[in-house]
């Protein structure tokens, strides 16, 4: 599955799940690609915000990412790094449980879900797992996130992900464009530019 590149901006409303926007920027490096985000959202009556820098290589496996998140506990910070061979290091720290991981999914942000997407290229029918690194939204824990994308077809014309997230006893379909962003996550975030 090809992709064309990505809109130099983008940006989701959450809905349902938390109230909130996100807004993205994507910029092409000498490596692949950097990306730009925010989200501000409020959800079970809490708020925060996530501010993220994301790099990316050319196939779209996560190299690094910077993360800086407010809430009404305090500000945090987090480094993560991988060697692009799925090993990775949390501040610092080498996270063995995090091993075999290739994508950051953060749990503020829609278009993390782009990540497995566009790098596993995949053809209708086929299932793939896509262990991810996962941030939360409001204090930035990281842990591992096991996850499976199967594309399915769909007459609409956009790209349709079945979508599972066995700890989180969560499935549905995911809609996506033909940059390989999200366009529709059902109960979490709509697309709007």
């Amino acid at each position: 599955m090809d992709f064309r590149d990505p809109p130099k901006a983008a940006a989701w409303q959450h809905i349902k799940a938390r109230a909130g926007f996100e807004v993205v920027y994507f910029e092409t490096t000498d490596e692949g690609w950097r990306i730009h985000g925010c989200t501000t959202a409020v959800e079970d009556g809490r708020s925060w915000i996530v501010d993220y820098e994301i790099e990316l290589d050319a196939a779209w496996i996560t190299r690094s990412a910077h993360i800086s998140g407010r809430s009404a506990t305090g500000h945090r910070t987090r480094s993560i790094i991988t060697n692009g061979d799925g090993h990775w290091q949390v501040d610092g720290v080498v996270s063995p449980e995090l091993d075999g991981c290739r994508d950051i999914d953060l749990e503020s942000s829609a278009m993390t879900n782009a990540f497995p997407v566009r790098r596993l290229r995949l053809v209708e029918g086929v299932r793939a797992e896509a262990p991810a690194v996962y941030v939360r939204a409001a204090d930035l824990t990281v842990e591992r996130l096991d996850q499976t994308y199967e594309l399915v077809r769909d007459k609409s014309g956009r790209q349709r992900y079945e979508y599972s997230a066995p700890a989180f006893d969560f499935g549905c379909h995911l809609a996506y464009d033909s940059a390989g962003l999200l366009h529709d996550y059902p109960g979490i975030a709509i697309r709007v530019t």
